[in-house]
């Protein structure tokens, strides 16, 4: 194996190129003996004969976030809203959550307790619960205050099949809400930037709303856009499906604040993360259907339909810009906000 680095960087954990790599060159092919399914989806849904007519829905994730406490949510919520996500992008319904705690000697006994609270306020909105847990304390030094790893159980129904690879020539894809809200309320909280409309974090449980989504029509494919942003996401799809996606750059909801705090930074919002957003594709023919749907729930109350799927040229992702012309959207190299969730 080689890579472009004799270490792991940061961008390894990006959520484009470079974690890509990673993925593709060293885990999946040490781990491939272990289970013949392993993949790259955000939970692996394994056959259990003990479900009669369904499937386990299994996910794991680890939460570093920096800061801890940021603008609409903090680092316990967040670990909870997004293994809830991961589960529920396979169409999975929730059901457990563990949860592992990394603590750094000297962290505050209050900072803790408001965490945990935290995880309990949202695993109670998603109708969760957190059954099992672990708690490890570090040298002064040796963690970033406190870290936090969750695993997730879920059940997915009997003939649901969403995958990455599900995307078809002549779907629709729509989007749940405006983008880059979770990865600007972190930053400018990290660097102290001070805008003049208040940036929050979108974390929010997505179960209900995909509920709502299976329930109103044929859904090929879903997916949070979280690290890397959506960009990331459609470019998966792409690959994943083999197919060309072709987006709208007019149609992408984007706070004004947002688009502002990027301009600023030199940030573009289709790579910052999300944590409370999710887009799904599905067939033309019930695209208004679906949307009107989401815009009933509180999470998908901005929803909109952002591009649609060709069959050629496979495996890339168009958009078409403002200005009329079309440019090609791809995976960032490298990391641009580390330490976002």
């Amino acid at each position: 194996m080689t890579f472009r680095a004799d270490k792991i960087m940061l961008g390894h954990g990006s959520g484009g190129k470079m974690m890509r790599e990673l993925i593709e060159r060293l885990f999946l092919p040490a781990l491939k003996g272990s289970y013949p399914g392993l993949g790259s989806e955000d939970s692996a849904v394994l056959p259990m004969p003990e479900i009669p007519n369904g499937r386990l829905a299994l996910t794991t994730d680890t939460y570093v976030v920096s800061p801890l406490f940021f603008p609409g949510g903090n680092i316990g919520d967040l670990a909870v809203n997004g293994t809830v996500n991961d589960l529920s992008m396979s169409g999975a319904k929730p059901l457990y959550l563990t949860a592992g705690f990394v603590i750094e000697e000297g962290f505050l006994f209050a900072d803790l307790f408001k965490i945990v609270i935290s995880m309990k306020e949202a695993a109670d909105r998603a109708s969760v619960a957190i059954v099992a847990g672990d708690t490890k304390v570090v040298e002064r030094g040796k963690a970033d205050g406190v870290f936090i790893n969750t695993a997730g159980v879920g059940v997915v129904p009997a003939g649901l099949n969403i995958t990455a690879k599900g995307l078809n020539p002549g779907d629709a894809l729509l989007v749940s809400g405006t983008l880059g809200d979770h990865g600007m309320a972190v930053l400018s909280r990290r660097e102290g930037l001070d805008f003049e409309a208040n940036i929050e974090s979108d974390t929010a449980p997505l179960n209900g709303l995909v509920a709502d989504i299976i329930a109103a029509g044929e859904v090929h494919a879903l997916r949070d856009p979280t690290r890397g942003g959506l960009a990331s996401t459609l470019v998966e799809f792409a690959a994943e499906s083999g197919i060309c996606i072709v987006i709208d750059e007019s149609s992408l909801p984007v706070r004004e604040p947002v688009r502002g705090a990027c301009e600023i930074l030199g940030l573009d919002p289709l790579y910052v993360a999300n944590e409370g957003k999710l887009v799904v594709a599905v067939p033309k023919s019930c695209a208004r259907d679906v949307l009107a749907v989401m815009r009933e729930n509180a999470c998908g109350r901005e929803s909109a339909i952002i591009g649609e799927v060709l069959a050629e040229p496979a495996g890339k992702v168009l958009m078409k810009t403002i200005i009329g012309g079309t440019r090609i959207v791809d995976m960032l190299s490298g990391e641009q906000l580390p330490r976002i969730c």
